[in-house]
């Protein structure tokens, strides 16, 4: 009887989880990043910073905003692309209980939609469609399946994004 509990849960979960997948690719993806890092806002096309992430070479307007925050582009490249293995339908249970929402309040404040509004529901929306096609997870994936036209990305705090995503992957028991 136990067994077939748990058979069920997993096929609800997996079932969840593929719902999400397919609700999240049928919904708008975000179109621009709006990158904050201090007093300074730029919107940058999310294919266009994936681009970057995949090859490290700026557009002429991404260039000109990394000169104005002395950042170098590796600097900013490496958050971008590191992955962080994650089992998407464990993922989506995690994130739906109270610890789950917690770390989604977390990742939120470097991450989050436009007007503040619906964090928790667009985030976990990224991170799950995000890990469900391979099982991991990295910054510009996350920018790419956002459920909105517009994402806000707090600058100055990529690698503590970065630092939350893996304290995240931890969390969650791999099988």
């Amino acid at each position: 009887m136990r067994s077939l509990l748990l058979s069920i849960r997993g096929v609800l979960g997996l079932a969840a989880g593929a719902g999400i997948w397919l609700c999240g690719s049928l919904a708008d993806a975000s179109e621009t990043a709006i990158i904050k890092y201090r007093f300074l806002r730029m919107p940058v096309s999310v294919p266009e910073l994936a681009k970057f992430a995949e090859t490290g070479e700026a557009s002429a307007s991404l260039g000109a905003y990394l000169k104005m925050t002395r950042k170098a582009p590796e600097e900013v490249q490496k958050p971008l692309t590191q992955t962080v293995p994650v089992n998407g339908v464990l993922l989506y249970r995690v994130l739906n209980t109270p610890l789950g929402e917690i770390l989604l309040d977390e990742i939120s404040q470097v991450i989050h939609t436009p007007d503040n509004l619906a964090n928790r529901q667009s985030l976990r929306s990224a991170l799950v469609t995000s890990a469900l096609g391979d099982n991991k997870i990295n910054i510009v994936e996350i920018l790419q399946n956002y459920p909105t036209q517009e994402v806000h990305l707090e600058g100055e705090r990529l690698a503590e994004l970065y630092a939350k995503l893996n304290r995240l992957s931890r969390s969650i028991p791999r099988f």
